[in-house]
């Protein structure tokens, strides 16, 4: 037997090691993250209060705002920790509670979007039968099975990680613990485990993909068939923000996971992750929010009835 020691904490590179970049980017992921936090709790507690906004396609978008909040918080106070007092040690067990939250949340994410696709599918192309098709019991299941896969797919993914041994480096070529950055230090064959995480991670991404470029391939069907410019204009704007949440999505997913290998770099992976869980999370409430008429109406009524005492007790 080798006379190795097993690995019992990480080591994070982190996302610079120029001491001089590293208080200007606190500062930036910090206010990132604080718009992240009140825009996505803003969301929840907006479609909770408003009783307009109880329907299918809000409670998914409460569900995204509560996905978009779970897995940038699993990564983000790390990567703060690291720029701000320089701490890029992780331990063992807090390594792959890490990448278990954020591989659930971040999979969550990709079959809620989904299923929103699906949503909007049934109200643009079948609008008559849209309350007998969007049951709450039908997108209760749909959320619950977004839940479901998200941690089937997370467990896969840490358990295909922290089976193998890790008895060489423990230096993480990364600002959070994710899978392939930690699995490329184990000192097992890890070839099977490889085989598994990319069927999983092929299955999730590509299924959900097609379900939305079905749907929105009948939604657009639909669309042209619309002869009058209000029908137009109504059926384009209900699928406006959902269709700009799935491009940044899915954009950014292509764009780190479908390069050729020659043209990967660590620095640039370590941009695309920066992008990918605290840029996206943010600007999802901002996209439906700005975008969506009912959510501004909502957010109006809210801060009215916050004036009122006020005005009141003067």
């Amino acid at each position: 037997m080798d006379n190795s020691t097993e690995v019992t904490q990480f080591i994070l590179l982190g996302l610079t090691n120029v001491p001089e970049l590293q208080i200007p980017f606190f500062i930036i992921f910090t206010l990132v993250y604080l718009i992240n936090m009140f825009g996505n709790l803003g969301m929840i507690v907006l479609i909770v209060l408003d009783s307009h906004l109880h329907t299918p396609m809000y409670f998914f978008l409460s569900n995204l705002s509560l996905g978009d909040l779970c897995y940038s918080s699993a990564v983000t106070p790390t990567l703060l920790a690291g720029l701000l007092i320089g701490d890029n040690t992780i331990s063992y067990n807090a390594c792959a509670a890490q990448m278990f939250f954020f591989a659930v949340f971040a999979t969550v994410e990709n079959f809620l979007l989904a299923s929103m696709a699906y949503d909007r599918y049934a109200a643009v192309c079948k609008p008559l039968h849209y309350t007998a098709t969007m049951t709450v019991n039908v997108s209760a299941c749909l959320a619950i099975s977004s839940y479901t896969f998200g941690f089937i797919s997370a467990s896969i993914h840490t358990w295909g990680a922290f089976s193998l041994s890790f008895c060489m480096s423990n230096v993480v070529h990364h600002f959070f613990c994710d899978v392939p950055a930690v699995m490329v230090l184990s000192c097992s064959d890890r070839r099977v485990n490889e085989l598994v995480l990319i069927f999983v991670a092929t299955f999730n991404i590509f299924f959900a993909l097609l379900v939305i470029l079905v749907s929105y391939l009948f939604i657009l069907a639909t669309i042209l068939k619309v002869r009058s410019a209000e029908g137009y204009r109504k059926a384009l704007s209900t699928c406006a923000s959902h269709f700009i949440a799935v491009s940044i999505f899915y954009g950014t997913a292509i764009f780190m996971y479908l390069q050729p290998s020659s043209n990967h770099s660590m620095d640039t992976d370590k941009m695309a992750s920066v992008f990918y869980t605290t840029v996206i999370p943010m600007l999802n409430p901002l996209v439906y929010s700005l975008r969506n008429k009912e959510v501004k109406n909502a957010f109006k009524k809210v801060v009215e009835k916050v004036k009122l005492p006020a005005g009141l007790r003067s």
